[in-house]
């Protein structure tokens, strides 16, 4: 994948959502994969998210990855006496994953299809625009083969005005 198509899914991926007050945030997410998270609030419990990064699982390669969430804004009522919220958040997505030359599976190809579950823990503060999450996600690889797969990630954004 060239760079400037990077660039451009990049600024696409911010530019699409910049009129969103409070709802669409950006920030970083650190793991499996490492780069640029997104996300997006359609109302207090639906979310979508996504990120354009770095996995070094299994061939490293950039890799684009999206889901529909759901938020169990009521598990956790009272997160140790603080006054944000910590939901479990659930959900269904995709990721398309570019290997690098250098890391091209052994069956020799370089781009990967899969479907995501992402289960996880967001931390939304009170009165202030951060979340910080760690997730896990099961990923299905549908083609070139079937794999099962796993990311795992934290990560904190910044959510625009």
């Amino acid at each position: 994948m060239q760079c400037k198509t990077i660039v451009a899914i990049l600024i696409g991926l911010v530019s699409a959502s910049a009129f969103a007050q409070e709802q669409f945030g950006i920030g970083v997410i650190l793991g499996e994969p490492t780069g640029l998270s997104v996300k997006y609030w359609l109302d207090d419990k639906h979310a979508v998210d996504g990120a354009a990064a770095w996995s070094f699982w299994d061939g490293d390669g950039f890799q684009l990855h999206s889901d529909f969430l759901w938020h169990n804004l009521d598990l956790f009522d009272d997160p140790g006496g603080c006054s944000g919220k910590l939901p479990l958040h659930y959900g269904v997505g995709a990721r398309l994953k570019f290997r690098d030359e250098n890391g091209k599976h052994d069956d020799g190809h370089d781009t990967v299809f899969g479907i995501r579950a992402p289960v996880g823990l967001s931390y939304l503060f009170d009165g202030k625009p951060f979340d910080v999450f760690l997730e896990i996600a099961p990923i299905l690889d549908l083609a070139p083969d079937i794999e099962l797969n796993f990311s795992i990630a934290l990560g904190m954004r910044f959510y625009l005005k």
